[in-house]
């Protein structure tokens, strides 16, 4: 791939200037670049067009990268923007500096325990992507990366169209990645699910982290194919009875009776224990200090923001209206019956609950997309008969939250939230 000019000079569209080749594909090269405005480092993945536009794909790829710029998960690089020249499509994405997962492998297959540590983070990786209708259909050990932490992350997500369609039309062969990952469905070329393949892929990837080799082994590709059409492999001895379970599940050749992520994570084998890199901070919180914080006072900006006429929160709130994380309401009713009325929205919702006179904390019981639903609800006395309660989300995913709320909390809070004279019900929503 010959530099365009823009790479030549070393500033791309005047925000970002190139730095050292980091790698590169059969179709990609990926820089370090800095953002000249705010010194940021990132990874910057530069991709000829004329491949893409040869095989008819820039509508899906523009589609797709959409979708990618509102995915945001700790287990998922993130895609910061997309630019494009007359030759080169420029993708700037975060820079991961510890590695690849699998460079651990290669000095001994992990610990059970380590290795479910690394596979629930791909799964609520994998899982959450599926639920935004995003699929990587493409996971491979170089698509896994770790952070300075140690936490995973699953990158080229939504990406993975272009190595898709340029290797079926012969363009990029078996160099773009290795078969040994790929699900039966589409290595036969038929129409597949995008979400049972990433499935398989995670089976494989799952077996490798605990076995150190690969399930279907064979120095003839035909032959290996061959293994991966029936399914034909064994767990060595020592992996446990339920790892084992898990895995013939996941590996099954036939897509429409392989496990769900659904099923995977309420499996036994998975949900033996959730790691510290799982939990957010605030559950971590919600443990250790049993999540309730000192009584606020309400300041005049408080007040004027509960008004419609005056909410200055856009100034300092980029987030789209829907996307919005908390909500306020007013109350004529004591402190003690928000209380008890979110106390009851608990138990029937699988919370539990921690209080104070002055605040609430709700913790869901079971993972997300994001982790556990985190809610903290603040009461504010303006006077001593007229309360705001503030709603927000601590932990978990927006848009649970924001599903929790429209159809179990308005509804529980109707009776409660104070009405205006000319009718109005003073949510700040």
């Amino acid at each position: 791939m010959s530099m365009a000019p823009e790479e030549k000079c070393g500033v791309l569209h005047g925000k970002y200037e190139l730095g050292r080749l980091l790698g590169h594909g059969t179709f990609a090269k990926v820089y370090l670049a800095k953002h000249l405005q705010t010194g940021k480092s990132v990874a910057m993945k530069v991709v000829g067009k004329e491949k893409v536009i040869k095989v008819g794909m820039m509508e899906q790829i523009k589609r797709e990268i959409s979708v990618m710029k509102m995915v945001e998960h700790p287990n998922i690089v993130e895609l910061h923007e997309v630019m494009a020249s007359k030759s080169k499509i420029y993708f700037a994405m975060e820079l991961i500096r510890g590695g690849e997962l699998f460079a651990k492998i290669s000095k001994g297959r992990l610990r059970e325990d380590v290795a479910r540590n690394y596979f629930q983070q791909l799964i609520s990786a994998i899982d959450f992507c599926h639920s935004r209708g995003v699929y990587h259909r493409d996971l491979k050990p170089e698509n896994l990366l770790l952070d300075e932490e140690g936490n995973l992350k699953v990158t080229d997500f939504g990406l993975s169209a272009f190595s898709d369609h340029l290797r079926q039309d012969g363009l990029l062969h078996t160099t773009c990645g290795t078969p040994a990952y790929v699900s039966p469905e589409v290595i036969g070329k038929k129409g597949y699910d995008g979400a049972k393949a990433d499935i398989w892929s995670c089976g494989v990837i799952l077996f490798v982290l605990l076995a150190g080799y690969l399930p279907f082994q064979d120095d003839n590709l035909v032959a290996m194919y061959r293994k991966i059409y029936r399914g034909d492999f064994k767990c060595p001895p020592w992996f446990s009875s339920e790892a084992r379970k898990l895995i013939t599940k996941m590996l099954d050749p036939n897509p429409s009776t392989r496990i769900t992520a659904a099923k995977i994570m309420d499996s036994p084998w998975f949900k033996k224990s959730v790691p510290k890199s799982l939990r957010t901070k605030e559950e971590q919180e919600f443990a250790a200090k049993g999540g309730c914080k000192e009584t606020e006072t309400l300041n005049a900006f408080h007040i004027i923001s509960l008004s419609e006429g005056f909410d200055l929160s856009p100034l300092f709130e980029e987030k789209k209206r829907e996307e919005k994380e908390e909500l306020r309401f007013a109350t004529t009713k004591p402190a003690s019956s928000v209380i008890s009325t979110l106390e009851e929205v608990a138990k029937t919702k699988n919370f539990t609950i921690k209080k104070s006179d002055s605040s609430v904390r709700l913790q869901g019981l079971e993972n997300g997309r994001k982790g556990k639903l985190g809610i903290a609800a603040d009461i504010f006395a303006v006077t001593s008969s007229f309360l705001v309660v503030e709603v927000k989300k601590s932990s978990g995913d927006t848009l649970e939250y924001n599903q929790f709320c429209s159809k179990e909390l308005r509804p529980a809070l109707k009776d409660i939230v104070w009405t205006s004279p000319t009718g109005k019900s003073m949510p700040a929503a």
